[in-house]
């Protein structure tokens, strides 16, 4: 038996001392059948320890050895010399180790979810690790003994996932990544994940990750950390344009090839290459894509990777040129400029925005002109923002050219270009000691030339394991094409086939088709909607359905404050659970993340996680959660990022890691109760409202923007009772936030950005001059500044009540003005008509005799041709008693139209004003060129209502009731609203606009005469709905077609004659 394994138990090892250390970690009663040395990777450190396979349970012990003599001691008590390390030391001759608390980890073995082999300083002795919550681990193992430690997980984990869409490697372990698509491999269902990409199943980074995985790559080690490529060489431009080639880098040729004249001296070297000794024979790349220090330099500005950078530089900051501060520099660098930098890009730059922001306040040194390094320096077309960088770069990714492309940079670094001369040919060939199998470094003798060797390794990287060994295919043509309308933008036309683009619900709002009648009817509020296949769930509001088939439902709310499993179907108790020593107060809600978690929350304050055992027909309180100080009002919680959500009475959210059941931040500035919360799963983003308030936060606590959705509202008194993401296409600026309020409507609203001046007003007095003054005057002050808030509030709410009353106006500057609320439901009368005077991006108010400048917020539209496409606007205004929020003047950038049906809303910035200019040329660049004296900035924009069935302030609307679910399909094709009646609707795409009912259509029973010649309804005289205002009308006021571009509509359907008039008159202006 091999000296670094241990097939016994623990107990008769010596010294004492240390056998209880380690007996105290395991489970009790725990027998351990198998120990082999290992060592932890993370990062650059190595954590030298045991791994010991239990009864139920593994673990990785850090900190202890298994000697020679067989003992296990503590490494820390060993003198040097006196075992030999693991590992074999790096460059600096001395181990790698990190001398802190000893850790030590658990996996159960229904937890384990993969095991992959993986390599470690080039060599085949590593294993990485996966389990259920996200945990992993990459272990290094005595030579030789890496496929019995193999076997051995493979035979004692009972749910390795072997399913291709729950593999971290994107296939199952069977299938072979170069696989032919031959008919006996397609017979037997082993489709890899290459296949799945060609198809179109998977997006561009996710096959990115998963041939990462594929190829050894990790992210415990810096060292072969994954590696990304370069999309884009167009780092100047406001705007970019994803039909365009000239904006992508060359797939075809690697970094150092990207600038003929840099490549001409790579070749030269290349050609003109003589070693003396004949060791090293020719490359033409000296340095590597991808190195721990390449990474640690990426996101130096990050914890741990700082802490990494200072090791690599000696303990200190590189000189301010040489860090990377300039997402423009960087690229010239690795393209063009700089012969020892051909690097590549990291997965961060696709996904994480908090890596370009120097949060930790950092001193990074000051450039030689002058300049203090401090955020990553953004291009233009990021609006100065890390979240649209991200979205954008990831857009670029996601985009019709590149799918077609990324195939020839695949084979560069994973593929056949990788070796040999194919790797010649395509000037793609490194220092030989960057290939896998060049070297041994357990067979050479002299320690020197081994230090150096390992040295080199660990400094300048290592090149993948090579996938594939013939040219890789590419992407096939999306079979799904998107609209003419789609087409026209780019984020939208480079929408990959993961699901039918021209099909998704936000992409057609105006068009969304109501059920006629609902789906479902419960007994009491909705609580939750799910679809599962083709079967919709509904669930009242003290009920939660339980992952993962949904067919059994936790319910609470009874008077023995007990907690019940049920059956879906037949609501028959499984298990009744009536703990005494769960927190005395009445449970208020209910989430189950996993099929075996449970959390609870309630008057209590207290979060209760439960454990749920069907085999024992138990639930067992795991932990208590302490954080809130009044009653807990919602909980939202996601698998995907093991996070719950909790929403209080206390106007607070906390955010809880569901591993380690610890408290992890405090989201804060709102100013009423927490009612509703939702978590994307894609972004990581949350949702939460508490009163008329929607505020959306990062994974991490920033607050993206915020909105309140009472504005411009006769009923100020409405509150969010529901809220939900769409999640189709994460990258998609079209995507919508969902809220659902007591007023019985369904809103939706997106992320824009808006310029707004970059010094405040005059009228806002200083922060700096307040603190001077004495506490009286701070008083009258704080007195004054309310006053005139309220007088510009009042002012911008008369100003909208005149701007919001008529589809179009044309003032005597010959400026049109659109209303964003142009509806048959309208609220507001009109009463005095406003002008506009002066420069075009200036509002006066009517009343001369108000000296209290306007606020309003201007958007400016594009013009999609043939008709100028116009949509509103909405204002990011506060209702804050602490900081009040006053709206600064902006100019937006909207790319979709406006709105003249009855899915409109009566918002106070719900105007817009457009110049004739505007409707003649179609600005593309001056849209997103930042003016002088202007900032970018995020706002929530509302896009569109539905009022059907529900709403209060339809009069069609014989039942209405308030919003208290909202659920969108898997496909993205329906949203489901559940309502306090019991009631579910559901809102699908319509397969023909214009052919069906809309939501903005005024129901049959809504009116019993045409609306224009008031000839009443009858068995005669049919109904007809004017498609564009939603009207009915009889068939003589309705003979009118016309198509309708706003909604979509591009054949000529029956509208009515004022409709047919301004349509027409629209087109030909």
């Amino acid at each position: 038996m091999d000296d670094n394994d241990i097939e016994s138990g623990i107990e008769d090892q010596a010294p004492p001392d240390d056998n209880h250390t380690i007996i105290r970690l395991l489970e009790p009663n725990e027998k351990i059948s198998h120990m082999f040395r290992c060592a932890r990777i993370q990062g650059l450190d190595t954590y030298e320890g045991l791994l010991l396979f239990g009864k139920d349970h593994v673990y990785i012990v850090d900190g202890f050895t298994l000697l020679k003599t067989r003992e296990i001691r503590d490494i820390d008590t060993l003198l040097p010399n006196s075992y030999e390390p693991l590992l074999p030391s790096p460059g600096n001759g001395s181990p790698n180790r990190v001398r802190i608390k000893k850790q030590s980890s658990k996996f159960s073995y229904d937890d384990i979810r993969e095991v992959h082999k993986r390599r470690y300083l080039l060599q085949p002795i590593a294993i990485e690790l996966f389990s259920a919550d996200g945990r992993n681990h990459l272990l290094a193992l005595p030579k030789k003994l890496r496929n019995k430690v193999f076997n051995r997980f493979m035979a004692y984990s009972t749910s390795i996932a072997d399913n291709a869409h729950q593999s971290v490697a994107g296939q199952k372990r069977t299938a072979n990544v170069e696989q032919s698509t031959s008919l006996l491999s397609n017979l037997m269902g082993e489709t890899t994940v290459t296949q799945r990409w060609v198809k179109g199943e998977i997006s561009n980074f996710q096959y990115l990750m998963y041939l990462n995985t594929l190829a050894g790559r990790s992210y415990n080690d810096l060292m072969q950390y994954p590696v990304f490529p370069w999309i884009l060489n167009d780092y100047e431009s406001d705007v970019l344009d994803f039909s365009n080639p000239a904006i992508f880098r060359d797939f075809s040729k690697p970094m150092g090839a990207q600038c003929p004249q840099r490549l001409e001296q790579f070749l030269k070297r290349y050609r003109e290459w003589d070693d003396p000794h004949g060791e090293t024979p020719p490359y033409h790349f000296g340095t590597h894509y991808s190195s721990a220090m390449i990474v640690c330099s990426y996101l130096v500005r990050m914890e741990p990777f700082t802490q990494h950078f200072l090791r690599l530089q000696g303990g200190h900051f590189d000189l301010a040129d040489r860090m990377f501060n300039s997402i423009r520099e960087a690229w010239l660098s690795a393209s063009k400029t700089n012969m020892a930098d051909v690097k590549e890009l990291v997965p961060e730059f696709f996904y994480l925005p908090e890596f370009l922001v120097n949060s930790n306040n950092f001193d990074l040194g000051c450039k030689q002109n002058g300049v203090q390094l401090n955020d990553v320096v953004l291009p233009p077309w990021a609006k100065d923002d890390p979240h649209e960088f991200i979205r954008v770069h990831r857009a670029a990714l996601e985009s019709e050219y590149v799918s077609q492309h990324l195939h020839e940079w695949i084979d560069l670094i994973f593929g056949y270009k990788q070796l040999g001369p194919p790797a010649v040919q395509a000037c793609n060939l490194f220092h030989h000691l960057f290939y896998e199998g060049n070297v041994d470094i357990y067979s050479i003798d002299d320690p020197l030339k081994k230090n150096a060797t390992i040295g080199f390794i660990n400094n300048f990287g290592q090149i993948p394991k090579q996938l594939f060994k013939k040219p890789h295919p590419n992407k096939k043509q999306p079979t799904n094409k998107a609209s003419m309308l789609d087409a026209a933008n780019p984020i939208l036309s480079s929408s990959t086939n993961l699901s039918s683009s021209d099909k998704l619900f936000f992409y057609h709002l105006d068009n969304l088709k109501p059920s006629l009648q609902p789906i479902k009817e419960l007994k009491g509020p909705v609580g939750q909607i799910l679809q599962v296949e083709k079967n919709v769930l509904a669930v009242e509001q003290n009920k939660a359905l339980m992952p993962p088939n949904f067919n059994k439902t936790i319910t609470w709310g009874f008077a023995d404050h007990s907690l019940r499993l049920a059956q879906y179907e037949t609501d028959k108790p499984i298990v009744i659970c009536e703990s005494s020593s769960q927190s005395p107060g009445e449970i208020v809600t209910c989430v189950c993340p996993t099929s075996k978690t449970v959390i609870t929350a309630g008057t209590s304050t207290v979060l209760t996680v439960w454990e749920l055992d069907l085999n024992n027909k138990s639930l067992r309180i795991v932990d208590n959660l302490y954080g809130h100080t009044e009653a807990v009002t919602c909980l939202a919680a996601s698998d995907t990022y093991n996070i719950v959500v909790s929403g209080s009475r206390d106007c607070t959210a906390i955010v809880w890691d569901l591993c380690t059941k610890a408290f992890v931040r405090q989201l804060k500035k709102h100013n009423a109760p927490v009612a509703a919360l939702a978590i994307n799963n894609s972004t990581g983003q949350i949702a939460s409202c508490a009163g008329t308030m929607l505020h959306v936060y990062t994974i991490n606590g920033e607050e993206l923007a915020n909105v309140d959705t009472s504005v411009g509202r006769a009923d100020r008194m409405q509150q969010i009772l529901c809220v939900a993401f769409s999640q189709a296409i994460d990258w998609d600026p079209q995507n919508v936030i969902i809220t659902g309020s007591s007023d019985g409507v369904v809103r939706m609203w997106s992320m824009e950005y808006v310029q707004v001046p970059k010094v405040p007003l005059n009228t806002l007095s200083t922060e700096s001059s307040v603190l001077k003054e004495s506490s009286d005057e701070k008083n009258k002050d704080v007195s004054e500044n309310c006053s005139l808030l309220k007088t510009r509030t009042i002012a911008v709410q008369r100003l909208v009540k005149q701007l919001s009353i008529s589809s179009e106006t044309i003032n005597e500057q010959g400026l049109v003005m659109k209303s964003g609320s142009e509806s048959s439901l309208s609220e507001q009368e009109p009463k005095t008509p406003v002008k506009t005077i002066g420069r075009t991006d200036k509002i006066v108010f009517a009343d001369e005799n108000d000296s209290t400048p306007p606020i309003p917020t201007m958007r400016k539209k594009r013009a999609v041709k043939p008709n100028p496409l116009l949509r509103k606007s909405e204002c990011n205004t506060s209702s804050s008693t602490d900081e009040p929020n006053i709206q600064q003047e902006s100019l937006a950038v909207s790319d979709s139209v406006l709105r003249l049906s009855k899915s409109e809303t009566n918002l106070i910035e719900s105007f817009i004003i457009v110049d004739q200019d505007d409707l003649k040329t179609k600005p593309v660049s001056p849209l997103h060129r930042l003016r002088d004296g202007f900032q970018w900035q995020r706002q929530l924009v509302f896009r569109s209502k539905l009022t059907m069935h529900t709403a209060y302030d339809r009069k069609d609307n014989t039942e209405p009731a308030s919003i208290t679910c909202i659920s969108i399909s898997k496909d993205h094709r329906t949203v489901y609203i559940g309502d306090a009646r019991g009631r579910v609707f559901t809102w699908n795409v319509a397969e023909h606009p214009g052919k069906g009912v809309a939501d903005h259509w005024l129901k049959d029973e809504g009116a019993e005469q045409c609306n224009l010649c008031d000839v009443r309804f009858s068995l005669y005289e049919r109904r007809h709905h004017c498609r564009n205002c939603g009207q009915l009308f009889c068939s003589k006021c309705s003979k009118y077609e016309s198509e309708i571009s706003r909604l979509r509509i591009l054949k000529p359907v029956r509208v009515c004659k004022p409709c047919h008039t301004s349509l027409q008159s629209a087109k030909h202006t």
